[in-house]
């Protein structure tokens, strides 16, 4: 069972990530804004970070520059955003290799993502290769991974 810590400010978006995380047997730590993941994630480490961009506080954004350095996340991070800004998000977290997918977002591509990131031998793939899987592939964009079906 992988440890999936989720951080996410609106309540309905939380329960149904959470629901969905758990019924793929994974434990859920659940937080409502950044701070709040901060401290649960400096207080254990985590398998894979599901952060919103836009939260109070500490955003999504700021809590990934603060904890990624720190190596508290052992297989990889996603965050979520309906900002039209979604390719510079990208752009600044590509070193980390974290994968942006756009709201709305399907429950079932989200849990593959993650499904993936937790059997990833060596870790998470590198942007390239599932940034455009996050946001849905299109033609022009690097194809998904081998270990996850198409959309």
């Amino acid at each position: 069972m992988s440890r999936i810590l989720v951080a996410e400010d609106d309540p309905h978006i939380l329960r149904l990530i959470a629901m969905w995380l758990r019924r793929q047997g994974h434990e859920v730590l659940e937080a409502r804004h950044g701070a709040a993941a901060l401290a649960l994630i400096e207080a254990q480490a985590v398998d894979v970070l599901v952060s919103d961009v836009n939260m109070p506080g500490v955003d999504g954004l700021e809590l990934i520059e603060a904890i990624l350095p720190q190596s508290r996340v052992r297989r990889g991070v996603i965050v979520l955003t309906n900002r039209w800004d979604h390719g510079e998000i990208r752009e600044r977290l590509a070193r980390w290799g974290v994968q942006v997918m756009p709201k709305p977002f399907s429950p079932t591509r989200l849990s593959e993502l993650v499904e993936a990131l937790v059997r990833a031998d060596g870790g998470p793939a590198k942007s390239e290769e599932n940034l455009d899987l996050a946001a849905g592939a299109t033609e022009g964009q690097f194809a998904p991974p081998a270990s996850l079906p198409p959309a």
